[in-house]
């Protein structure tokens, strides 16, 4: 069955305006992939025989970004709702110099021809909506000149033509080749995966925010643990993240860690990612234990036991190493960070001062520090004693307890005679203090507070 939304509408519309003028017009890709595996797809991509000139004449709000390439976008409102689809003409696709995109193209009036240059078999379908009769299966309507729809049904990604020259051709396809099996949960077809395990090495060419993209994508699509599973079976992983690489091997204390070495205990984690989840979230989920192999400690004699003394702090650096390299924009980076910083606190917050606490609750977006920890718990011991603590006190102070309003300003202080100074800085956190450990509540009492603690001086007071 067909989708009825405004995406579907406008490529359709395009896909109609060809046709009318003597041109092939198919839906392509991606798109034709999820209709039959029953997803809703994200975009309509179309191709077309039609030459970019033609396109850009032939509809009234285009752009060019992509022209060289063939590529054309057709803006579109549809039920009030802007919308812009990717046209490209069919095309046959010559070197490919850098890895990534033809130095030339050559187009062509042959979908066979044009689908020969695509990634895997099943983004190499083509549909016209038209030859969908009502009720009819869709598959009657695709042109499938590569197989594709049998690796559906099979469950297999594999590359079409000859693996090794669709990943010499774009080192970007072997990312995609993983995210792709992982969210489908399908095999990778072996021929492929050999291609990939032999030209691992070339995906250091990719560029490093293509990479961060590729794998934001698959710790957020809800099969991160599969994903990485397999980004190690294809020897990706030690070149686009080796840092996570070296968590395999590293034995932890079996009775705080049941489930084994670093690595199945971060792949734990990856595995209760949901689909949707935060990318901070998620990069913290894999990063939190980062600092542990570089940190490591054997036990000094048989009563003692394996030790990570300062991973967290060790984590944080190399955290920020990774962020720094991979791009990430300073707010990312400062969140993931944190939540490295943060993970290992819950074990003292029933212990925590309710100052203490309260700062702790302070924590920029403090709910995904508290599902990293029920995460990092479920990995290991699953006793989730602190997570509930934590979880009970944060719903039930209400925020303006947590973050109340100052008792007091520097404005206050000067009023009341001291001089501005380094010294104001120590007064006004200690009544804070006493305003979080709620021992005060009014600016009265907080004055009192401060001429009681911090009397005035000849050296304090105002001239």
């Amino acid at each position: 069955m067909l989708p009825i939304n405004p995406q579907f509408a406008a490529a359709r519309a395009i896909l109609r305006k060809l046709h009318e003028e003597g041109h092939q017009a198919y839906l392509a890709g991606g798109c034709v992939r999820d209709l039959l595996l029953g997803r809703e797809p994200k975009d309509y991509d179309a191709a077309t025989s039609a030459t970019p000139d033609v396109v850009l004449d032939l509809f009234p709000r285009t752009f060019s970004v992509g022209a060289h390439f063939g590529v054309v976008l057709v803006a579109d409102e549809v039920d009030g709702q802007s919308v812009v689809t990717e046209v490209a003409t069919f095309r046959h696709d010559g070197a490919y110099s850098d890895g990534r995109r033809p130095d030339a193209v050559r187009y062509t009036t042959s979908a066979e021809e044009d689908v020969q240059r695509r990634d895997f078999t099943i983004n190499g379908l083509l549909l016209n909506p038209e030859k969908v009769a009502a009720n009819a299966d869709l598959r009657a309507a695709v042109l499938d000149y590569v197989g594709g729809i049998a690796d559906l049904d099979a469950g297999v990604l594999r590359a079409i033509g000859q693996p090794e020259r669709r990943f010499e051709e774009d080192h970007l396809r072997m990312l995609r080749a993983v995210r792709f099996a992982a969210r489908f949960k399908f095999e990778i077809d072996p021929r492929t995966q050999a291609a990939i395990r032999s030209l691992a090495h070339k995906v250091a060419g990719v560029s490093l925010e293509r990479v961060r993209e590729e794998l934001t994508r698959m710790l957020t699509e809800g099969h991160a643990r599969r994903a990485f599973e397999l980004l190690d079976a294809t020897g990706l992983l030690i070149h686009v993240l080796p840092e996570a690489s070296r968590l395999k091997g590293v034995a932890q204390p079996p009775q705080y860690h049941p489930e084994g070495d670093c690595w199945i205990h971060t792949l734990m984690l990856l595995d209760q990612l949901e689909a949707g989840c935060s990318m901070t979230l998620a990069w913290g989920a894999l990063l939190h234990d980062i600092g542990k192999p570089a940190t490591y400690q054997p036990p000094a004699n048989p009563q003692d036991r394996i030790r990570f003394n300062g991973h967290v702090e060790v984590g944080v650096r190399i955290g920020a190493e990774i962020c720094r390299r991979l791009r990430f924009s300073k707010d990312e980076t400062a969140q993931i960070l944190a939540l490295i910083q943060n993970h290992m606190r819950f074990a003292d917050t029933p212990r925590m001062k309710a100052s203490t606490l309260k700062r702790f609750f302070r924590l920029e977006d403090f709910p995904e520090h508290l599902a990293l920890h029920r995460m990092d718990c479920l990995a290991s011991s699953g006793n989730l004693d602190h997570y509930n603590f934590a979880k009970e006190r944060y719903e039930a102070i209400p925020p303006e307890e947590v973050s109340p309003a100052p008792l007091l300003t520097g404005r206050e202080l000067i009023a009341a005679g001291y001089r501005p100074g380094t010294a104001f800085k120590t007064i006004l956190h200690a009544v804070e203090e006493a305003q979080l450990e709620g021992s005060i509540h009014t600016q009265e009492e907080a004055m009192t507070l401060v001429r009681a603690n911090f009397p005035l001086s000849e050296n304090a007071v105002n001239a």
